[in-house]
Parts: structure tokens; C-alpha cells; sequence
């Protein structure tokens, strides 16, 4: 039977969400539905509220989340109901090709719910990341639920369904930084500071937190950066090179995602290292590089698309992680705040306040 429950829609382009109600169906066939305990407030979900990913409105924010499993739909065995959950935007088919060579977490078909929530007269919903998480229930494939250990808290676990993994994953598996590597994180927020505490879960020798905020610097240092950089005053490309001995860091992680940044962390790499793009730019950026540089540098320019984590490997490692005191996620939540308090955590997030706001229901 359907249920009717509190969540947060954006109705239209760069409009203020607003708390409504919304319904949500029994799950098919390979669906759940989670009863939401805890989700992030991402920058993701702000695009969709600006129209700056589609424009399927109106659309059920929230992706970043942890819940309890409370139905599952026909032939469902991943998880079942009373689990405790972290949902997940990639739930790999495991037939399309990057799957069948073993690459699942480039997965090219991951599933969704097929059933639609809805509003109450009936309009369909577009959900975050197929998530749609700033609820008190939602409807999601079963294959987006990845069981952890209940004794994490939801407010810290959630935040692996994205930002936090994001930038795990762009240091330890995009990145693959190694022992003794020197690191350069460009901009950190939550994205940038995760990738400096991966970097740092990872042994990385010297890690250069660079901001023009000098606040998130000095969370950074809290997060495992060993030295820091203001590219407000400074110039990052030089500061970089002069931390690593003239050379340029090992690994470079561009958390900002726009050309200046990738530039800078273009230039502030050595020789044949790498570069790491996980800050999400807009369809109208465009970058300029002399391809003689592209070519006489070396290395490797990646993307890192959710940290190119596999939630199935990954998120029960890091809250294990967590729960020994390894690794520090609740250093991460800034806040927690009532689901009627979205807008105003993008206005915080804007300013830089926050690392993460978080829903707690």
C-alpha cells in the first residue's frame, strides 16, 4: 500500500524548495523502500534546484543517505527489511561491458526504481541521483541499498553515499596514491577534504591543502594536510612545486572543477604524475592547454566519477574503518539540521560555513 510522507521538492528552476507531500508506492519487483534516517546536503542536490543537470521537474532532493530497508519488492536479496542501509547512485547491472570486464564501477547501466514517487495530485518525481533522499521514506532499486554495520551513525554514514566518497575515491582509487607520495588537494570543502584525509589514510608523504578559504585550510590540517596554501595571495602552481623540491606533487586532486583550477593542478603535478578531476564542472566550461604540454608532462589526466568506488567493496570498508577510529568521518558533519531546513544550508554552504549539513529525521 502506498504511503504518504514529508520531503523536500524543487519545483522549478532556482526556485526555494519547500517541504511537501509526497507519495511513495509499494516497491516492484528489485525494489526497496528505506525508511530515511539521515541525509547530506550536497551541492548536487543545488544543481538540480537550478536547473543546472536537467530540467525534469519538479524534482525530490537528497541523495546522500543512510536508513533502515523497511520493504522489499519481488526477488530482492541483497538486503532485506530491519537492514541497516548507506544508498548508493551506482547500482551496477553487471552485464554492460565495463562490468563484464571486471570494471563495475564504471558501470554504464546502473539501475533506478522503475516505480515514480509522486506528488499528491499525482505529478510525478524526478529524484536526485534516483535517490530522492530529503524524505522520510523513499523508493529506490534494492541494488542502490549497501548494507554496513549498524552501530555507525546515520548522520556520518550517509555522507559515503557521495561527497565524502568522492573524495576517498579520487585520492585512494582514482588517484591510487601510494606510500611516500607527495599530494595537492586544489580547494576543500567536503569533496577536497575527503581526498585529503584518503590521501593521508594512504600514506601520502606531504599533502598540500590549497583554498582561498582559510578556514577550510585549517580543517584541512585537521583532515591529514600537512601544509597549506591560500591562492587568494598565493601562487598555488609555485607554492606546490616549492613544497616538493622544485618538482610538482605526485598526485594532484582538482576538487573545484573549473579551468582555472584544472590548470593550476596541471602545472602543479611532476613530471609523468597525475591529475585527478572530481570537482563537477558546468556544460559551457571550456579548457585551453598547449597539447605540446599535454604530451611532454607525461603522466595521466583522469576523472573521477563517485571516487570510482564499488558501494559494495567499499562503503562496509570504510565504516569498519570508522568504527575503529581510523578513519575520522564525523569530522565531516558540521551540522544537523530538520528537513524544513534545506534552503538555508545552501545559503551556508554558498558561504563556505559548513562542510556538511546534514538531515537528520
Amino acid at each position: 500500500m502506498s504511503q504518504k510522507v514529508r520531503a523536500v521538492v524543487a519545483r522549478g528552476k532556482e526556485q526555494p524548495v519547500a517541504v511537501e507531500t509526497v507519495v511513495v508506492p509499494d516497491p516492484g519487483p528489485g525494489e526497496a523502500v528505506v525508511r530515511v534516517q539521515a541525509c547530506g546536503v550536497c551541492h548536487t542536490d543545488y544543481h538540480y534546484r537550478q536547473g543546472g543537470i536537467t530540467d525534469d521537474f519538479p524534482f525530490l532532493l537528497g541523495h546522500e543517505a543512510a536508513g533502515v530497508v523497511e520493504e522489499v519488492g519481488e526477488g530482492v536479496e541483497e538486503v532485506a527489511p530491519g537492514d541497516f542501509v548507506i544508498l548508493n547512485w551506482r547500482a551496477v547491472c553487471g552485464r554492460c561491458r565495463a562490468c563484464r570486464r571486471g570494471r563495475p564501477w564504471y558501470c554504464f547501466d546502473t539501475h533506478n526504481a522503475r516505480r515514480k514517487m509522486t506528488l499528491e495530485d499525482g505529478t510525478e518525481l524526478t529524484a536526485a541521483l534516483g535517490i530522492g533522499a530529503f524524505a522520510d521514506k523513499t523508493l529506490v532499486h534494492a541494488g542502490q541499498c549497501t548494507k554496513v554495520d549498524p552501530a555507525a551513525s546515520p548522520a556520518v554514514a550517509g555522507l559515503l553515499g557521495c561527497g565524502v566518497m568522492a573524495g576517498l575515491g579520487a585520492a585512494l582509487n582514482t588517484g591510487n596514491v601510494q606510500r611516500g607520495d607527495s599530494v595537492a588537494v586544489i580547494g576543500c570543502g567536503g569533496v577536497g577534504g575527503a581526498a585529503v584525509m584518503g590521501a593521508d589514510l594512504a600514506g601520502a608523504g606531504r599533502i598540500v591543502a590549497v583554498d582561498i578559504d582559510d578556514r577550510k585550510l585549517e580543517v584541512a590540517r585537521k583532515l591529514g594536510a600537512t601544509h597549506t596554501v591560500n591562492s587568494r595571495d598565493t601562487d598555488p602552481v609555485a607554492a606546490v612545486r616549492e613544497l616538493t623540491g622544485g618538482f610538482g606533487a605526485d598526485v594532484v586532486i582538482d576538487a573545484v572543477g573549473v579551468p582555472e583550477t584544472y590548470r593550476q593542478a596541471f602545472y602543479a603535478r611532476d613530471l609523468a604524475g597525475t591529475v585527478v578531476l572530481v570537482g563537477v564542472p558546468t556544460p559551457e566550461m571550456r579548457l585551453e592547454l598547449p597539447l605540446l604540454d599535454v604530451f611532454g608532462r607525461g603522466g595521466a589526466l583522469k576523472s573521477s566519477w563517485y571516487g570510482d568506488c564499488l558501494p559494495s567493496r567499499d562503503f562496509p570498508m570504510l565504516i569498519d574503518l570508522h568504527l575503529q577510529g581510523r578513519l575520522d568521518l564525523d569530522a565531516f558533519v558540521t551540522e544537523t539540521i530538520a528537513l524544513d531546513g534545506v534552503e538555508e544550508a545552501f545559503d551556508r554552504m554558498h558561504a563556505g560555513d559548513v562542510l556538511r549539513s546534514v538531515v537528520v529525521l
